[in-house]
């Protein structure tokens, strides 16, 4: 018993709480120290993986520059949108919101959880990209878990099909793929920026914590292009394929002292609107892109080659008779026996056996770099994405028949761009301007060919849209007009010539002091409905240069013919009217361009 009693005395409280108030007085001290250490002086590494669970680097979206014609009129502007996008990690937690929100984003359930399924390892996938912001907000509330949405641009072509083939479009991303869009992709895109964000657990951005890079927007990009005579040529290059029945078509107009593009149409086109509907094929522009045989529109360049060679005259004479002649194994044929016909005959009759007899008084290399100089065989510089060369062989490659067949517009090709820009060349006076589609910038001419042949040329195609000539339909009343038509058959599967063809007109007008070179080509018209040049692609150089000339207050050079043409018109209205004055006010759209002394106010345009 007594033992017992010594053993409890033995038990010592004080000393016990002091051992346990030690201890957990040491513990305090890790835990403060730990906790010193982790918020404090080690806390990069807890900080960096709680930074990679709340703060994002997002885009900052920025607008693609507009683009505009020479007078300011938009033709490319970007739109805002929105894009519906999802963490399919969230989202796939919540798999009985998935039907609601497929039928919100107008997809299948299954299609939509096939797709989140792929990525289930990420945390972003597209949902639905460049949509109306109010069908966003439709999407978004549903407030379905890990759907959000972003800003975005929309390009928006307010032309049309009429300027598809020059503007071409965007992707889904907002760069350039076809036409000007691709060619000044980096001029107008821009530089999206990036800030940093926190998101809460749900993903909503709740505050903005940093600007990393701001947003550059895209530079604005004016063109040489006149939205009005664009309209013109598309809305005639439409009439004329209905009419004849063609295939295809292109028209080029170009402003000859600037060598600018002021309209370029072609047909089949495409809404770039709606890109989804449009068959790829019609994507490209023909008008650079496609090569033909230049057929009769070669004729006044030969005639020019001549000239510049020295061996003819313009009162050269040539015995055509009787409208043929040999070829190798074929013949040269006139579309009638012209007989005799002095050199500007052979352009306003566009007589093939002329044209031979007077390209075989040339040398080959000599004619072959004449053509060079003009542009035939190489690109025209203009920029325009995906644009053709063209064909013209050296002399070492030609046959025999090469050279005769080439002075009427066989055995070498060319876009209308060529073919344009060298008409623009006779009209200014021998020099040649590279084209170009953006306002203000010039290329420096080069003179290719004599000043007073030029104008030589240019008279002698005066004569073609006169009577007698082979496109009076592509006269206009107050211009004088210079051009030449063309008719050429196309080639068949077995390496020969169809019964199928292209049929042009290349003309400049004024002929006095010229502002426009124009060309226009139909593919494959109807044979039964007409094809020769002048019938089927005269009538659209007349109308669509009438409104250019309108437009651009281009001054006649032929009042004469204009003034004798109203004055008949006014002598049938007053008999018309009981031989009394009918006090007919004339349109004012041209009155600075007449002389002051005709006292007469009055638009030029009528049919010849």
């Amino acid at each position: 018993m007594a033992g017992k009693g010594r053993g409890r005395a033995s038990f010592n409280l004080r000393n016990r709480l002091i051992l346990v108030g030690g201890a957990l007085g040491l513990c305090s001290i890790a835990l403060v120290g730990r906790a010193l250490d982790l918020q404090v002086i080690s806390n990069d590494f807890y900080r960096q993986q709680g930074d990679a669970r709340s703060l994002r680097e997002i885009p900052i979206p920025t607008s693609r520059g507009m683009i505009t014609d020479r007078n300011g009129e938009p033709l490319a502007v970007s739109t805002p949108v929105e894009s519906i996008w999802a963490n399919p990690q969230e989202l796939l937690k919540n798999p009985g919101r998935i039907p609601q929100l497929a039928k919100a984003l107008g997809v299948s359930p299954d299609a939509l959880t096939r797709k989140l399924g792929q990525r289930a390892d990420k945390e972003f996938v597209y949902l639905k990209r460049r949509i109306n912001p109010d069908e966003a907000k439709r999407i978004l509330a549903y407030k379905v878990p890990g759907v959000f949405s972003q800003r975005e641009f929309r390009r928006f072509y307010p032309q049309g099909e009429a300027m598809a083939h020059i503007l071409g479009f965007t992707n889904i991303d907002d760069r350039g793929q076809e036409g000007l869009e691709l060619a000044f992709d980096d001029w107008l895109r821009g530089k999206a920026g990036a800030k940093r964000v926190i998101r809460d657990g749900a993903g909503r951005i709740v505050e903005s914590v940093d600007l990393v890079t701001p947003a550059e927007p895209g530079r604005d990009l004016t063109l040489t292009i006149d939205r009005r005579i664009q309209y013109l040529a598309s809305r005639e290059l439409r009439a004329t394929l209905e009419r004849t029945g063609a295939s295809s078509g292109s028209v080029v107009v170009l402003d000859i002292a600037s060598g600018e593009v002021l309209a370029m149409a072609n047909l089949p086109t495409y809404n770039p609107n709606a890109l989804g509907l449009g068959n790829p094929d019609t994507h490209r522009n023909r008008a650079v892109t496609d090569v033909i045989e230049p057929g009769s529109t070669m004729k006044p360049l030969t005639v020019a080659a001549a000239l510049e060679a020295g061996v003819i005259t313009p009162h050269s004479t040539f015995d055509t008779n009787p409208g043929w002649m040999p070829n190798g194994r074929f013949r040269t044929t006139d579309h009638h026996n012209y007989g005799v016909l002095d050199t500007t005959g052979v352009i306003t009759k566009s007589s093939n056996v002329g044209v031979s007899k007077i390209v075989a008084r040339v040398p080959s290399q000599e004619y072959y770099e004449f053509l060079k100089r003009f542009g035939y065989g190489h690109k025209t510089e203009s920029g325009f994405p995906g644009e053709s060369s063209g064909v013209l062989a050296p002399p070492a490659r030609w046959s025999g028949t090469t050279k005769q067949t080439m002075s009427y517009g066989y055995g070498l090709s060319a876009t209308p761009l060529q073919i344009a820009q060298a008409y623009a060349a006779l009209g200014n006076g021998g020099k040649l301007i590279a084209p170009t589609f953006v306002k203000g910038e010039r290329h420096e001419p080069s003179q290719v060919l004599d000043p007073a042949i030029a104008g030589t040329i240019m008279r002698m195609m005066q004569t073609v849209t006169e009577p007698g000539g082979t496109a009076t339909q592509a006269a206009i009343l107050g211009y004088h007009v210079a051009g030449k038509t063309g008719t050429a058959r196309k080639f068949n599967e077995t390496g020969g010539y169809s019964r199928r063809y292209v049929s042009f007109f290349a003309g400049v007008v004024p002929v006095h002091n010229p502002r426009f070179s124009m060309v226009v080509v139909v593919n494959d018209p109807d044979p039964a409905k007409g094809y020769y040049g002048g019938f089927v692609s005269g009538p659209v150089f007349k109308n669509v240069m009438e409104g250019a000339l309108r437009l651009m207050d281009v001054a006649p050079d032929d009042i004469d013919t204009w003034l004798a043409a109203q004055a008949e018109a006014e002598a049938k209205r007053v008999k018309a009217n009981g031989g009394k004055p009918t006090g007919a006010v004339l349109p004012a759209a041209t009155q600075a361009s007449l002389p002051v002394s005709t006292g007469v106010v009055a638009s030029p345009g009528g049919a010849r």
